[in-house]
């Protein structure tokens, strides 16, 4: 059955690849992607993933207004969103919680561990 479907927000080409094939090779998740805000709007409702790990730094519609977005839709309001930053500094993790965020997995991450990261995040065993 594998570990479920991830929706993979970035608008980095390498990023958005490394998650994919972690995810999936090491971790059995079925993945999507998308590089910006309105075709992971539009990916999420159609496709209803089990995760979505958003990037926050996006061009035009960054990664807490596409959250937002997200939490207003019946749809998608359940989804649990996981931040990937280069800005995840120790001790804020309160502050990107307040955003509704589930968690934050800084950036790089490392590919071996992503896909343990992201079920530990959403309580998922793997």
């Amino acid at each position: 059955m594998g570990a479920g479907h991830a929706l993979v927000v970035d608008d980095d080409e390498t990023i958005r690849e490394v998650a994919q094939m972690a995810l999936e090779l090491v971790g059995g998740w079925r993945v999507t992607t998308a590089a910006d805000g309105a075709e992971a709007v539009e990916l999420a409702r159609t496709h209803r993933p089990d995760v979505v790990l958003l990037d926050v730094m996006l061009p035009r519609v960054d990664g807490p207004a596409i959250l937002s977005m997200l939490r207003a839709e019946s749809a998608t309001r359940d989804i649990p969103i996981i931040y990937l930053t280069a800005k995840a500094t120790p001790g804020r993790e309160e502050e990107w919680s307040q955003t509704g965020a589930t968690g934050v997995i800084a950036k790089p991450f490392d590919p071996m561990t992503l896909a343990d990261d992201v079920a530990r995040l959403i309580g998922r065993d793997t």
